[in-house]
This record gives C-alpha cells, sequence and structure tokens, in this order.
C-alpha cells in the first residue's frame, strides 16, 4: 500500500501562541505545507508521460487513481499531475453539489435553466467560402444596441435585427437576421461548460510513479546541518518569546 501525501511530508514546529499557555517554550508540530510537492518540469511539461482521460460522473480523484494504480491513496498523484490545490473548486462538484450551488448562486430553478448568460455567435460565411463572422464569439445581453446590428421594425411592430455585410461572390449586401446569427446560452449551460471543462484531466502513466515517489521522498526530507534542523522529518522554528 502508497504511503498516503500527507505522511510524507515533513513537520514543523512552531511556538504555541495560545493565551492559555504558560510554559513560553511549548511549540505545536504541525505538518510543513511549504514543502508542496510537484512535478519536475522535464515531466510536467511531456505528454508522453500522461494518458487523457475524462472524470465520469461523480468520480473522486481516489477513484481515479484506484482506476490507473489500483491504489486509492495514490490520489495525490493525480491532483499533482493536474496542479489541483483546491478539489472544492478545482475538481467537477457531484451532481447534487452541483444543483444545490447553482440554486443558491442564481435563486431559482427558473432563472438557472432560462436565464440568459449571454449570447453566441453562429459563422457566417460568403458564398466564396470566406468566414464573415466566426462561430463562438460571446456578445452580451445587450447586443442590440452595438456590434454592427441594424434594427428593423415592420410596419406591424415587430422588431427584428440583422448582420449586414459585402458579399463579393455576388457583389451586393447581404443580410443576415438574428435567429442565423446568434445563439442564446443559458446560466445553466454556461455553467455546465465550466464544470465538464474540468472534467479534462491528465493522469501519470503508471510506469512513472517512482520518478514521483522518489521525488516526493527528497522533498520530505530535511537535510542535516540546514537551518532550524532537528530531524530528517522535523525542523523547529525560533522562539522569539525567550528574547522579549
Amino acid at each position: 500500500m502508497a504511503t498516503p501525501y500527507f505522511r510524507q511530508i515533513p513537520n514543523f514546529d512552531y511556538v504555541t501562541r495560545s493565551p492559555n499557555v504558560d510554559n513560553i517554550s511549548q511549540y505545536t508540530e504541525v505538518k510543513n505545507l511549504f514543502r508542496r510537492a510537484r512535478l519536475r518540469p522535464d515531466i510536467e511539461d511531456n505528454l508522453l508521460f500522461f494518458d487523457k482521460y475524462s472524470i465520469i460522473g461523480d468520480e473522486r480523484p481516489d477513484n481515479v487513481a484506484f482506476k490507473f494504480y489500483k491504489e486509492e491513496t495514490l490520489d495525490w498523484v493525480i491532483l499533482l499531475s493536474n496542479n489541483i490545490l483546491n478539489v472544492q473548486s478545482e475538481w467537477p462538484l457531484t451532481q447534487k453539489n452541483f444543483e444545490e450551488v447553482m440554486l443558491d448562486k442564481y435563486g431559482s430553478f427558473e432563472t438557472l435553466f432560462n436565464g440568459i448568460k449571454y449570447y453566441e455567435t453562429k459563422e457566417i460565411r460568403d458564398s466564396l467560402g470566406k468566414i464573415i463572422l466566426p462561430s463562438g464569439l460571446r456578445i452580451s445581453n445587450t447586443w442590440e444596441t452595438g456590434g454592427g446590428f441594424v434594427k428593423e421594425v415592420s410596419d406591424t411592430g415587430l422588431i427584428r435585427y440583422y448582420y449586414q455585410y459585402y458579399d463579393l461572390g455576388l457583389s451586393n449586401f447581404v443580410e443576415v437576421f438574428q435567429d442565423q446569427l446568434i445563439t442564446p446560452v443559458t446560466n445553466y449551460e454556461y455553467e455546465e461548460k465550466i464544470e465538464n471543462d474540468k472534467r479534462n484531466i491528465f493522469v501519470l502513466k503508471p510506469r512513472y510513479l517512482n520518478i514521483i515517489f522518489n521525488d516526493i521522498e527528497k522533498i520530505g526530507t530535511y537535510k542535516k546541518g540546514s537551518e532550524q534542523y532537528v530531524s530528517q522529518t522535523l525542523k523547529r522554528g525560533d522562539n522569539i518569546r525567550l528574547y522579549n
């Protein structure tokens, strides 16, 4: 069984600050989080060391670790491979948590599912195949007031907007109306895309695990003779209270 990540991180003694402690030389031992592990640049920047993976459903880091390494405690390798520091915000939420967070953010399911976050353009090409307007451009909810759109009011009072361009192949101006030009993106679609983007991760190939294990062992070991050294797994901070 692999050693869990935090058991490999060395400790640090710092002076207890509690006002209820009478002994000014009392220390509290904590993990030295400043010794955070990270992948070596020659591994991190080389895609050949990784497999691409898309997180399925409500899979957690430990689930993915077991799928690839047969060891749940190697979840830290999954996080390390993707430089994830905050699982709560950088890993996909479960469906239940996602709906709870979204309802809290938007106030109601009506606003979540039907409220428009923004609009996106559809691709427009002229008769020669030249792209006049690329797809996926984000347009604000106030797109009617700018961006080269023309407002048209019919005799019956119907208001439509269109985009106009000159088509060299036709030697004429062409009008593209809003239903062919833009598409709405709801609040739910916007938030769902953010979550789905988090699902695309990299997983370190199992044959390179020993390299990571050796590297983290070096990170987790203090060198004898270094400043504040007590042992290979412990350093002690200076007690300035002794000098006051």
